[in-house]
């Protein structure tokens, strides 16, 4: 199977794809046979944006129990992964013997709790984003993986977005040149506002009423750190905030409905990042700027996708990756058909006996700037250094 979570790593197979992504369409490729049959035993938790997930279609995986607070969201989980096994909580879900790893599409506040609490039981995680919250649960999480050795992913859909994955493998050939500057953006506009039905929910305020944007950063931090693997060290940022009565009253003391980080980096490069609640636009989009070669995406802004590399021909498409997953997991996604992608790494992960793309290091070196970000923006854009939550060293 390819290590699509090391931005398809074979030395062989990133020449090919590069060259095709260069040249022309890349729908030649093709995913090699698993090098495992196991079959990964999997329990689903959370109703909505967990059903986004093609689990049920990865030869690798079955599902084995699904669990949601709400009973019509357990039913709908049964009918689309088609299990018989639910559970009212995840609580109840990781004492089944069976269940070996869980999917945790929770609410982003219980993100942290819920993947502590299936360690505890033994089992390994795969997480809707972000990983956390605060400084505090990242180090609990840090510890907690490195004394289990349970094995953590984050399913940051950014990380599969095609460009994403094409703009890894330039940067392996080291096509850009010295990497100078990017800028990661996330747009969506009206959540967390008062009158947003995501926020709000049969009358009741969901978890994302008024809910910080720099607490949401990775769909915009993974353009970046998922690229070229370097560290966010350092952070100022910018917020502004309307009249919105979700802005004045809300679990999180919040009063942003927009912030914009300017991040150093571990490699002396600088992203610029937007994460917007408030705003006519929408979606995530990066482009990245070095001396030799310059990547643009597509966005709601008109800017078409181009490639742009010295001495040669503006590159405007993006290869197909869909041949990189197995025939059954091909099918269309949101986030730019990414979900299939982190489906499927997740399980091989386990499957092979070895890390995820986007394991915990990845995950809080994508999460934990935003955390620093939004308490830079409450010092009122003071400069801050932001703390590393890396392997610590030894045989965890």
């Amino acid at each position: 199977m390819t290590r699509i979570g090391e931005g398809l790593s074979r030395r062989d197979f990133l020449g090919a794809v590069t060259a095709a992504a260069l040249l022309g369409p890349a729908a030649a490729l093709a995913a090699e046979a698993p090098k495992s049959d196991r079959k990964v035993r999997i329990g689903v938790v959370g109703g909505n944006f967990g059903l986004q997930f093609q689990w049920h279609l990865d030869p690798n995986c079955i599902v084995e129990a699904v669990s949601d607070l709400r009973p019509d969201r357990r039913q709908y989980l049964q009918h689309v992964y088609k299990c018989e096994k639910a559970y009212e909580s995840l609580e109840k879900l990781v004492l089944d013997p069976k269940v070996e790893a869980v999917a945790v599409f929770t609410g982003a506040p219980d993100h942290a709790r819920h993947v502590l609490e299936c360690f505890k039981r033994g089992r390994h995680v795969i997480s809707a984003v972000p990983a956390c919250l605060t400084l505090e649960e990242a180090q609990a999480m840090k510890e907690a993986r490195e004394k289990t050795g349970l094995t953590y992913m984050m399913a940051e859909t950014t990380y599969y977005r095609w460009p994403t994955i094409l703009a890894r493998q330039l940067w392996k050939e080291k096509r850009f040149g010295r990497f100078l500057y990017s800028e990661v953006e996330y747009y969506h506009n009206r959540i967390g506002a008062a009158t947003d039905g995501l926020s709000v929910d049969q009358g009741q305020r969901t978890w994302r009423y008024g809910y910080p944007p720099m607490l949401y950063p990775t769909h915009s931090t993974a353009f970046h750190v998922g690229v070229t693997g370097e560290r966010l060290t350092a952070v100022s940022c910018l917020a502004y905030g309307d009249d919105d009565p979700a802005l004045k009253d809300n679990a999180y003391k919040n009063p942003w409905c927009n912030q914009v980080a300017l991040f150093a980096t571990s490699g002396a490069s600088i992203c610029r990042c937007n994460v917007f609640w408030r705003v006519h636009s929408d979606g995530e989009r990066a482009q990245w700027l070095g001396e030799k070669m310059s990547m643009y995406m597509s966005g709601a802004s008109g800017q078409p996708f181009v490639i742009r590399e010295a001495g040669k021909r503006d590159v405007k498409e993006v290869p197909d990756y869909f041949p990189l997953l197995p025939e059954p997991m091909r099918v269309a996604t949101g986030h730019g058909n990414s979900h299939g992608f982190l489906t499927h790494e997740f399980v091989m992960a386990l499957a092979e006996g070895r890390p995820p793309a986007v394991d915990l290091y990845e995950a809080l070196a994508m999460t934990v700037p935003g955390i620093v970000a939004m308490e830079s923006s409450r010092r009122g854009g003071e400069q801050m250094k932001v703390p590393g939550f890396d392997r610590t060293k030894g045989p965890a």
